[in-house]
């Protein structure tokens, strides 16, 4: 288990840096762990996001990268529909990496 101190309060993760409690999550969380990864979250990433975190909680279960590309080409059309744009936004894997962000577990299947 490894913690970080944000704004006062401490948060717990999990040995790959995934929050321990989803419900602590908030967009200054998001903020601060992909500073870690040197990553500036622009409007395009909070819509991958927000995306994911709102099917997390609709299926319970985080949408897979075929998935998500259906969905980011519904929001944001078809030249976005593909997983060069989502490797661009999140190259460590849309997936894994958005759902870190979002406060959410590790998605099954990612390595």
């Amino acid at each position: 288990l490894m913690t970080f101190v944000l704004e006062g309060k401490l948060y717990r993760t999990n040995s790959e840096g995934y929050l321990t409690d989803q419900g602590e999550w908030s967009s200054s969380v998001a903020e601060f762990m992909a500073s870690q990864d040197q990553c500036l979250l622009t409007k395009n990433h909070w819509i991958v996001i927000y995306l994911i975190r709102n099917y997390y909680y609709e299926n319970e279960v985080a949408p897979g990268i075929r998935l998500l590309v259906k969905q980011i080409g519904k929001k944001l059309g078809k030249d976005k529909a593909n997983s060069r744009y989502l490797y661009q936004l999140f190259p460590e894997g849309p997936a894994k990496q958005a759902c870190k962000y979002a406060g959410l577990p590790k998605p099954t299947g990612c390595l």
